[in-house]
């Protein structure tokens, strides 16, 4: 009778799975933790990158010109984007709640202030009120066309925001 012993060949292959596993589980967990830091490395960026609405408009007019100007039948481009508001920040605030001798409870509200600057719970973006761009080759329907579907995927905006003209 074949009798298997603890400790045999036959728990060898075994063995070998379960390490080439946790190295496998290991790679992905690493590799996982590298693209979160990467993304929060990106988004700090993007957050120091623009510091006024001015800064922002620029970005976005120079990015959408470049990318519009190398689509296929465009030739000289320029693009002017407006904004409705500017940046809008949340900031946390800390509530203090104080009773007077006579048992009256007066509250106020103030900003939380980590290092003497406002603590930012939320950051938002400036909303776009229009877009203009002005395009040699947009003449031609199907270019127009390309240009305002790239648009629309690059920007979060309605298609009424977006004026497509000629350019020189």
């Amino acid at each position: 009778a074949d009798v298997k012993k603890e400790g045999s060949v036959y728990d060898l292959p075994i063995f070998i799975a379960l390490i080439i596993g946790l190295i496998v589980v290991s790679v992905y967990l690493i590799s996982l933790d590298t693209a979160k830091t990467k993304n929060q490395e990106e988004n700090d960026n993007l957050r120091t990158e623009f510091s006024t609405s001015a800064e922002y408009t620029d970005y976005l007019e120079n990015k959408l010109e470049s990318v519009i100007t190398s689509l296929k039948g465009v030739g000289s481009t320029e693009v002017v984007v407006t904004l409705s508001k500017g940046f809008e920040y949340i900031y946390q605030t800390e509530e203090e709640t104080k009773t007077t001798s006579n048992g009256t409870s007066i509250s106020s509200s103030n900003l939380a202030l980590v290092d003497g600057k406002p603590v930012v719970l939320e950051e938002i973006y400036p909303v776009i009120k229009g877009i203009i761009v002005l395009a040699e080759g947009s003449g031609d329907v199907s270019v127009r066309l390309d240009i305002l579907n790239l648009i629309l995927t690059m920007v979060d905006v309605d298609t009424s925001q977006i004026k497509i003209m000629e350019g020189k």
